[in-house]
């Protein structure tokens, strides 16, 4: 008969652990990920009334910080930027204008390249009138709350630079939980 070997306290697989040092294990874990995760996803909040109804202030939007790593800002998309004027603040505005669009706001209608926009997401027709020519590497950024909103009509255009990424979702308060889409804007309403 074969004598078993004697396995130390130190040499024992199956030891516990002691319960601080899986504690400190699961916080580094839980940094990690969180640091992981705040990466690829930003939070966003939204501070004032520029994007009323699609969004009203207090709810919290996730952001797609890669979205515009590899692909390209489309029109009708909600993006988060830095503010162009004071790059501390981050704004949330609909792309409207894209490197190169000719944007021209007329009779409260609002044309890109000759195509009027389908904007049922709009609170009220804009009662301002422009023509924009949007600069390569720069967006024209409008509200849905067309008309007090400070954006692109007011203070000109967002360096592609500045973009943080694409809202796809509002997750602040749970009762108004939902993803946000980009509609077809150049769609007929007909």
């Amino acid at each position: 008969m074969t004598e078993e070997p004697e396995i130390t306290p130190q040499e024992n697989p199956k030891r516990k652990k002691s319960p601080i040092r899986e504690t400190i294990e699961m916080i580094v874990m839980a940094l990690v990920l969180y640091f992981l995760i705040d990466a690829v996803v930003g939070r966003v909040v939204v501070q004032k009334i520029s994007m009323i109804p699609t969004l009203t202030p207090g709810e919290v939007l996730l952001v797609n910080k890669l979205k515009y790593k590899f692909s390209e800002v489309e029109h009708g998309d909600i993006i988060t930027f830095h503010y162009p004027l004071d790059p501390e603040w981050d704004y949330v505005k609909r792309a409207i204008g894209l490197p190169g669009d000719e944007v021209i706001v007329a009779n409260g209608e609002v044309t890109v390249n000759g195509q009027l926009l389908y904007e049922p997401y709009i609170s009220a027709a804009p009662e301002y009138e422009g023509v924009w020519e949007v600069p390569e590497e720069a967006l024209f950024v409008l509200g849905d709350n067309r008309n007090p909103s400070a954006d692109s009509h007011v203070w000109g255009f967002v360096p592609m630079e500045n973009v943080i990424g694409k809202a796809f979702a509002v997750y602040w308060p749970p009762t108004k939980m939902r993803g946000l889409t980009t509609p077809d804007i150049f769609a007929n309403e007909n």
